[in-house]
């Protein structure tokens, strides 16, 4: 029978293990390679820490707080107006089609399919929109003074929605709820860019009036 070179097997026998058997961890002391030394950055907590102290023995934490909270009074007073709109100049009547197609398939809690994707489906079908809504600028008293005009002309049924100004202080000047369109999301939707503008149902359509001011 032929037998490897002795060199061969021994290098099999010694590596063999190396592949065959679970690994084993062995702590060995290899000794000092190079010099050590403590780690030279502070804590970042310790840090913050001393930082906010420091703040808050000069007064200057004090009237950062006091800063932050005029800001947040005034971003919840006057919400940023929503760019891109203009008081209207020419009268213009359009209609919004409200009607969407979905993506993707809805499934219930159990995966069973609700709604394939592809189906078109109108909200109006189902919901009714059961107010006007009204978008105007309460900076502009003109705007203010007609969709007081408006709000009274429908008997009140009517959603007034901010596009600038301070809905807060025209709630208490009327009394009665004020709504604000945050990021432009709605005006941007139905495609409104001009203001006052008022939003009505007529059938599975919504009619959108931009009204020009007198």
């Amino acid at each position: 029978m032929w037998r490897p070179p002795f060199p061969a097997l021994l290098a099999i026998l010694v590596l063999a293990p190396l592949f065959l058997a679970p690994c084993i961890a062995v702590a060995v002391d290899l000794g000092t390679i190079g010099p050590v030394y403590p780690i030279g950055e502070p804590n970042l907590l310790d840090f913050i820490r001393q930082r906010l102290l420091a703040k808050e023995r000069s007064g200057e934490l004090e009237s950062l707080q006091e800063s932050a909270r005029r800001r947040g009074i005034e971003a919840m007073t006057h919400p940023q107006p929503v760019a891109g709109l203009r008081t209207a100049e020419t009268a213009r009547t359009f209609y919004f089609d409200p009607t969407f197609t979905l993506d993707r398939n809805v499934q219930d809690d159990k995966g069973r399919l609700l709604f394939a994707a592809g189906t078109r489906k109108n909200p109006l079908e189902i919901v009714s929109l059961s107010k006007h809504l009204l978008f105007f600028d309460a900076r502009d008293q003109r705007q203010v003074a007609r969709a007081r005009d408006v709000i009274a002309l429908y008997h009140g049924h009517v959603k007034p929605i901010l596009v600038g100004g301070s809905y807060l202080d025209l709630m208490k000047s009327w009394r009665s709820p004020v709504y604000y369109d945050q990021q432009g999301l709605l005006t941007r939707r139905f495609g409104i860019t001009q203001v006052p503008a008022i939003v009505s149902q007529e059938g599975l359509s919504l009619r959108i009036d931009e009204l020009v001011l007198p």
